[in-house]
């Protein structure tokens, strides 16, 4: 990993696929190899990395774009509006932050807001030394946070051939959103151990790269049940196994 610039990872996947669970164990292996400080920015509308993570959202930039439409106080430009704003948006932790994307735009134009939202996101990003980003399937939000440079994109599927297609997609949406990948990977979750061989040929045949396996893990929906955090798992767990063998191999 360079340690001169920002190194950012970006994740993607359909729904159903635990993306958003694969994104918090990369959150846990980073902290855990002291690869910090850390910004995540949680892009997927649906947002719930919070929770894995053990926060609690009070805020969204998609909340303070909707406000700048009408709460910008006398005497203040937007810029500042914004500026003040995104930090009281941050959500502040050990090792690493937080920001929440929230819901997309409703009806009327955005443009400006969006502009000045991806102005100090780029501005913030500077301060870390990696970005994650988890994103919804479609990854519209990579346009709107500015994002022309990724050094890794991890698709995440399910262990079935439909699954392995759709991180296909997903993948090569960053080309029409004129995003530069570094190394586009494919993460397949939840699987038995191995992976079967008709599987593995559906991969061959996609073009991507397998990054490696995450196993099936009951302890997960225990700490997600019990509403603990995912960084406070043990490295007893077979998802924290695998996933470290695989941000080994990636990130170095």
């Amino acid at each position: 990993m360079d340690n001169l610039r920002t190194f950012v990872i970006a994740m993607a996947g359909k729904g159903g696929t635990g993306k958003t669970t694969v994104a918090a164990l990369l959150i846990r292996y980073l902290l855990n190899k002291n690869l910090v400080p850390v910004l995540v920015v949680d892009a997927d509308a649906n947002a719930n990395l919070n929770e894995l993570l053990g926060l609690k959202v009070e805020r969204t930039l998609g909340q303070i774009r909707d406000e700048m439409k009408t709460a910008v106080p006398t005497g203040m430009t937007k810029e500042t509006y914004i500026e003040y704003k995104m930090q009281e948006a941050l959500i502040e932790s050990r090792g690493f932050d937080l920001l929440v994307m929230g819901q997309p735009e409703g009806p009327g134009c955005y443009c400006a807001a969006n502009n000045l939202l991806a102005k100090y996101l780029e501005i913030l990003t500077k301060n870390y030394r990696t970005v994650i980003v988890d994103n919804e399937a479609g990854m519209e939000h990579l346009s709107r946070l500015n994002l022309r440079e990724i050094d890794i994109l991890i698709s995440v599927s399910d262990p079935g051939p439909r699954g392995i297609m759709t991180a296909r997609r997903i993948a090569d949406l960053t080309t029409h959103l004129d995003v530069q990948v570094g190394k586009k990977v494919l993460i397949v979750n939840r699987t038995p151990d191995g992976l079967d061989p008709m599987l593995r040929e559906e991969i061959s045949k996609s073009g991507l790269v397998l990054g490696g396996t995450i196993r099936q893990d009951t302890l997960l929906a225990t700490y997600e049940l019990k509403k603990r955090a995912f960084l406070d798992l043990p490295s007893e767990s077979v998802a924290v196994q695998d996933a470290q063998a695989i941000f080994d191999a990636l990130i170095k």
